[in-house]
């Protein structure tokens, strides 16, 4: 699963980067080295800026957290930050989004928690977890594969700002072998050659879409052990993202 991630990148960066065509300052976030969710986050999506429009790539912030349209309140959105991507085309919550609403949260990387067999304070499912900072093993940004969705506020008025809320989710997949050490799941990171058919609004197949779920190759991220400071979202800062020295380690530091 990925349920703690940091991107810390400009959006002057990130539409480099991703190509973005449009984006508004008033969207802009601050770099943030410990997102959970509900925060807002950057997502990369495809679509008319105005109806009957061309599709335009677009650098938007999102509340992490997708709430369907259905949804009868938007608290749902806090249980559905991860979407199984093995299961995502079909899953009613999912399947509207996925065919026609795809995106890419850009990432520094995210953190998991590994738990050992044997806790040194008791059995599996002790408390006392090793938090992992988990990258791209050459240091650049990578992209999640996200969906996105709206959902109607119907007690606001129209034209009210506030009355459409952006949400999102992040797909998941059975972790790589290295990383299934710490988690059996992790998130799917879209390697640079899939970003545009992910982003193709005109892809609407499921099948064709789902070939592009292919996870990035084996030793494309990697990993090490950071501070516990990151388990209170309170913490904030670069210093989340740093190795610590393997007696600091709480749990086996032969891992990796």
């Amino acid at each position: 699963m990925c349920g703690r991630y940091a991107s810390s990148k400009s959006p002057d960066d990130l539409v480099e980067m991703f190509e973005v065509d449009r984006f508004d300052p008033a969207d802009e976030l601050p770099p943030d080295w410990n997102i959970a969710p509900t925060k807002q986050v950057y997502a990369v999506l495809e679509r008319p800026v105005e109806s009957g429009g061309a599709p335009t790539r677009q650098l938007r912030s999102v509340k992490w957290g997708l709430v369907p349209s259905w949804a009868k309140d938007p608290g749902m959105g806090a249980k559905m930050i991860n979407a199984r991507s093995e299961t995502v085309h079909e899953k009613p919550a999912y399947r509207k989004a996925f065919a026609a609403r795809r995106c890419l949260l850009p990432a520094d990387g995210y953190f998991e928690w590994h738990t050992p067999e044997t806790a040194p304070d008791g059995p599996k499912g002790g408390s006392r977890k090793q938090p992992y900072w988990i990258h791209a093993a050459d240091g650049t940004e990578v992209a999640f594969a996200g969906l996105y969705e709206w959902w109607r506020d119907r007690g606001r008025a129209e034209d009210d700002p506030l009355a459409w809320l952006w949400t999102c989710t992040i797909l998941t997949l059975d972790a790589e072998p290295e990383l299934a050490r710490i988690h059996p799941r992790m998130p799917l990171v879209l390697t640079r050659d899939k970003w545009d058919g992910w982003l193709d609004p005109a892809w609407t197949e499921p099948e064709e879409i789902r070939g592009l779920l292919v996870p990035p190759p084996a030793g494309f991220m990697t990993a090490h052990p950071v501070s516990t400071d990151v388990n209170n979202v309170r913490n904030n800062a670069p210093h989340l993202l740093d190795a610590i020295p393997p007696d600091e380690v709480t749990v086996d530091a032969t891992l990796f």
